[in-house]
């Protein structure tokens, strides 16, 4: 893929948001890791981190290449994610678990429309894009997976919880697209 022959927009768009993303996902487990670091389910919370800032690097990589600026919300995402993080840790390991089921399914889904958009556009032309996509989409239905595993649905108002923090992934995706 080269800068000659994309869609700048969407290139753009994408690389920006999924860059946020993945920096809000780290600044999330790091809010985990402050609180549950020497609990059981810290190593699981690790191993998934370091997955996160493999993705981190890799969008921070793409963002040199296609010279995409980042989002200006980043300070913002910094706080939030850490909070977030944090917050439902404090919950314990459920809640910790019950935040990275919702995270992952919204960014899951994201991955997904991403896809969609991508191969409608010309699936040869952004093949190296969407095969990363792909792996990245994979890697959070795994730590999806994970989050149920290690009882994510026992943490308190699973469900309110689950809901509240998809619709803040919603508005963090919309925003980071856009600013």
């Amino acid at each position: 893929m080269t800068l000659d022959n994309i869609n700048r927009a969407a290139v753009d768009r994408i690389i920006r948001v999924d860059h946020a993303g993945e920096y809000g996902a780290n600044r999330i487990y790091a809010g985990q890791m402050a609180v549950l670091s020497r609990t059981s389910v810290g190593p699981v919370i690790q191993k998934m981190w370091d997955q996160e800032k493999d993705h981190l690097k890799k969008f921070n990589e793409l963002m040199v290449t296609f010279r995409v600026r980042p989002t200006v919300l980043m300070p913002l995402w910094n706080v939030l994610g850490f909070a977030l993080g944090a917050g439902t840790a404090l919950l314990g390991k459920e809640g910790a678990m019950a935040c990275t089921v919702a995270v992952e399914e919204s960014i899951a889904h994201h991955y997904n429309n991403q896809i969609r958009t991508l191969m409608e556009e010309d699936p040869e032309k952004y093949e190296e894009l969407l095969q990363l996509i792909k792996k990245f989409r994979d890697e959070e239905l795994e730590h999806h997976d994970i989050g149920l595993d290690h009882d994510a649905e026992l943490a308190p108002a699973y469900a309110v919880l689950k809901s509240i923090i998809q619709a803040g992934c919603r508005v963090a995706i919309y925003l980071s697209e856009r600013l």
